[in-house]
C-alpha cells in the first residue's frame, strides 16, 4: 500500500508498535507503557482500567495482574480483551482487541523474581477487587507476609500474565484540522493473514 508511509510503514504490526513505544520512551514523563485495558462483566457491561504493558511479543501483548481480580474474572469469563495506548507527546495511539490466554511460565516467574521485595509481597497480600476494611489492615497482611516469606517470595498461583493475541490492531496519529491518519489491520483468527485499511478519521 503506497499510502502507507513514514511512521505507518511496515509489514509487521508488533514492528510498528514496538517502534512506536521507544519513540514513547524517550518522550512520555511518566509510565509510556501504560495502558487503558477494556472488559466486560457477566452482564456485558464495560470496564476499563490503566495496567502496564510489559512486553510485545512477535504475536502478542503482555501484561500482568492478579487473574483473582475483577479484570482477571471478566478475562477468564470471555477470553477477550482490548486495549489503548496514547502517548500525548507523540500525539499518537494504539488500539488492540482481541483473544486472551495466561502466561504462567517461567517467563512470570522471572518477571515476578524482578520486581521489588515489596512489589512481590503485595502481589501476596492484596486480595484485589475485594472490599478492605481499611489501609492499616493491608499494611498488617504485608508485615505478616514479610515476616513469613522473608526475601524467598515466589510467584503467587493466583498471580501471572495475560497475554492479548490481536485480531484487530489500529494505529491513529494526530492530523491538521482533526484529518487524522488512520490504519486498521485486522484478521479473523490469529493464524490468519492481515488485511490492512486506511479509515477515515
Amino acid at each position: 500500500m503506497t499510502d502507507r508511509e513514514g511512521i505507518f510503514a511496515g509489514k509487521d504490526p508488533f514492528e510498528i508498535a514496538r517502534t512506536w513505544l521507544a519513540e514513547a520512551e524517550r518522550t512520555e514523563p511518566n509510565d509510556p507503557n501504560a495502558i487503558a485495558l477494556a472488559t466486560v462483566d457477566a452482564a456485558g457491561l464495560p470496564n476499563v482500567r490503566m495496567v502496564l504493558l510489559k512486553e510485545i511479543e512477535p504475536d502478542a501483548f503482555i501484561f500482568y495482574t492478579n487473574y483473582e481480580s475483577a479484570k482477571g474474572d471478566e478475562i477468564s469469563a470471555t477470553g477477550k480483551a482490548a486495549f489503548v495506548l496514547h502517548w500525548k507527546s507523540l500525539r499518537r495511539q494504539v488500539r488492540v482487541r482481541g483473544m486472551t490466554e495466561r502466561e504462567e511460565g517461567e517467563k512470570a516467574d522471572a518477571y515476578f523474581a524482578s520486581r521489588a521485595l515489596k512489589s512481590r509481597l503485595g502481589a501476596w497480600a492484596s486480595r484485589q477487587s475485594r472490599p478492605l476494611g481499611s489501609r492499616g489492615e493491608l499494611m498488617a497482611e504485608v508485615a505478616r507476609l514479610t515476616a513469613q516469606k522473608g526475601m524467598a517470595t515466589k510467584r503467587p498461583p493466583h498471580w501471572g500474565g495475560v497475554r492479548i493475541r490481536p485480531l484487530e490492531i489500529e494505529f491513529w496519529a494526530d492530523g491538521p484540522f482533526r484529518l487524522h491518519d488512520r490504519f486498521r489491520w485486522r484478521r479473523d483468527t490469529v493464524d490468519a493473514d492481515w488485511q490492512i485499511t486506511r479509515l477515515f478519521p
